[in-house]
């Protein structure tokens, strides 16, 4: 009687599904520049159809390892995950490698990211990135290899797991503080719109104010990058505006300090003027002039709560659930205060 065993893919399978040569494919999974876009996209599609991951298996005298991949190494956010990821690395003798998911000039897709680190020794990889492809989920359901994502995209698929925070709860909050300070015309800005933490925030920004009786103004309704840039843009043309957001609540601490810049450009005053909230409560909240009301989410947990969820998938354990949510709150400062009650007009 014949026996049939089964096979991991090889690279040759990826080649002949792609209908190229085994050292084509060998140049596309390692980034090379000459292999052209068309041909890349083939052998993408051939690699997620034969489930190929590469070779893995760790030496037995490596130490324990999981990779931080980040889109910016500057990011306050991404460095307090960090920071709790690495303290219960410490804690647990497991190694942090800190990499960049992308960067300029990298010829490397999201997916080949994955499949290098299912060739490694890694028990798995923490990514801190909202720029995740279809290309790079079918990778992952496939690789093998545990990966945790913070806050990403999306949660639809079962074998995706991911830690965030309330999101919905925090911009909820945020936003009835506002109104109880009195604000009637709020503005919001948002993160991308295919971010689903920012969807989830703008949608707790909006039930805080439809429960309140509060119209929102459509055009105080924006989608922008996670930036400082992206939001002083934002916050300058409203700010021009003879009805002018008497408060805004931003996405991000970033967000927030581009929109303080905007009203030290304007000569607006905050918070007497314009109350702004911001939303991570990182370090630089505190910092800022005038320090920052912001929502705190437990950054450093959501690390620490990454780094041993890789520890429990690498040995096999069952989650009890594939998507974890960490609570936030309200952290009140001095850049909000009640709406100015003495002009006619902005």
């Amino acid at each position: 009687m014949e026996t049939h065993r089964s096979e991991r893919p090889t690279l040759a399978d990826v080649a002949r599904h792609a209908g190229v040569s085994i050292a084509t494919a060998s140049k596309a999974l390692n980034g090379h520049h000459e292999v052209a876009a068309s041909t890349r996209a083939r052998i993408e599609a051939a690699i997620a159809a034969t489930g190929y991951v590469g070779q893995r298996g760790r030496r037995r005298d490596a130490r324990a390892s999981v990779e931080f991949l980040v889109d910016r190494l500057t990011s306050p956010y991404a460095m307090e995950i960090l920071r709790g990821a690495t303290l219960a690395a410490e804690e647990a003798d497991i190694d942090i490698v800190v990499a960049r998911f992308h960067h300029p000039g990298s010829a490397r897709t999201d997916a080949q990211v994955i499949r290098r680190l299912a060739a490694s020794d890694r028990l798995g990889a923490i990514v801190v990135t909202a720029e995740v492809t279809e290309t790079t989920y079918s990778a992952i359901s496939g690789s093998g290899i545990p990966v945790v994502f913070v806050d990403p995209l999306r949660v639809d698929d079962a074998s995706i797991v991911s830690v965030a925070s309330t999101n919905w709860t925090g911009g909820r909050s945020a936003t009835a503080h506002l109104l109880g300070l009195g604000h009637t015309r709020l503005g919001i800005v948002g993160g991308p719109r295919e971010s689903m933490s920012a969807k989830a925030r703008i949608d707790g920004f909006r039930s805080a104010a439809a429960e309140a009786g509060v119209p929102i103004d459509p055009a105080f309704v924006a989608h922008a990058l996670f930036t400082h840039d992206a939001a002083l843009a934002v916050a300058l043309e409203w700010l021009r505006r003879p009805d002018r957001p008497t408060a805004i609540l931003a996405s991000n601490d970033a967000q927030a300090m581009g929109v303080l810049e905007a009203a030290r450009r304007l000569a607006i005053r905050v918070p007497e003027d314009l109350s702004v909230v911001g939303y991570d409560d990182t370090y630089v909240a505190a910092w800022a002039h005038p320090p920052l009301t912001s929502v705190y989410q437990p950054l450093q947990d959501i690390g620490r709560v990454s780094l041993r969820t890789i520890q429990r998938l690498s040995a096999g354990e069952q989650l009890d659930s594939h998507h974890i949510e960490l609570a936030t709150r309200l952290v009140v400062r001095e850049s909000t205060a009640p709406p100015p009650t003495d002009r006619n007009a902005p």
